[in-house]
């Protein structure tokens, strides 16, 4: 018996053509709602809860099928935020419907709603279940500096990631490099043993920091406290990929 009920889905915005967000070409779906205030976040109009176009997963689907030509071997679906995971029930169902379709699945997420606590786990446990690649964020692996950086601790984050290891799940780990806020050398050397911890991890992606949401931000009415920070250079990345030996994971369907 199913854990998720079928439930509408609030969505931000689609993507008919996504490039980045796992391997091949990917219809994405940008979900609404996200706890986390990330200092960096390019899209804070996908904060707010209930807000945008209100979609049945069936009817989700069908408008996502209608690009599978362009997806061919590796690509498919991509569910994103907002934070995905807050509306597990409608991504839980849509990802059914389109692993019974025969759709390459993934969810990008940044765990922060994770719990082992139930009925939230069993719905998660049954999501996963229609999840083919998890993109995963790993924002800062000190807790205060987290907390600092999203608003939130990073535990749940972590017992996420290390959730994902016990079942074999494979994961993409993304790393957003802020200058002066995560990429000083021993924050990076202790986000890599801990990704070295897990046995799951077959690609690990370091995402310069850019500042394109401001307008957004600004937009909103919400003050942007990065204010000044640039993108990081072209050798604290090669330092960053360094430190977290990117370069020992193999991809995923590449």
């Amino acid at each position: 018996m199913s854990s998720c009920k079928p439930t509408p889905g609030f969505v931000h915005s689609t993507e008919t053509f996504g490039l980045v967000d796992g391997p091949g070409v990917r219809f994405i779906v940008f979900l609404q709602g996200c706890p986390m205030r990330c200092r960096y976040c390019h899209n804070p109009d996908t904060w707010a809860v209930h807000t945008g176009k209100t979609y049945e997963a069936d009817e989700l689907l069908t408008k996502a099928l209608r690009y599978r030509t362009y997806w061919k071997e590796a690509g498919g679906i991509t569910v994103s935020g907002g934070e995905p995971m807050m509306q597990v029930d409608f991504v839980c169902t849509l990802l059914k419907a389109a692993k019974a379709e025969g759709v390459n699945t993934a969810m990008d997420t940044s765990g922060i709603v994770f719990t082992r606590n139930e009925p939230a786990f069993s719905k998660t446990r049954e999501m996963l279940s229609y999840v083919d690649l998890v993109l995963l964020d790993l924002k800062h692996i000190d807790d205060e500096a987290h907390k600092e950086l999203t608003g939130h601790s990073n535990a749940a984050v972590l017992d996420f990631a290390r959730y994902l290891s016990e079942i074999g799940k494979p994961v993409w780990i993304r790393h957003v490099l802020v200058p002066g806020v995560n990429d000083d050398d021993e924050s990076l050397t202790k986000l890599d043993e801990f990704i070295a911890s897990l046995s799951n991890v077959q690609r690990v992606e370091v995402l310069p920091y850019h500042t394109l949401g401001i307008a957004k931000w600004e937009k909103l009415g919400i003050p942007y406290t990065l204010e000044g920070v640039k993108p990081p250079n072209a050798e604290s990345i090669a330092r960053a990929n360094e430190l977290l030996h990117t370069e020992r994971y193999d991809g995923y369907l590449k």
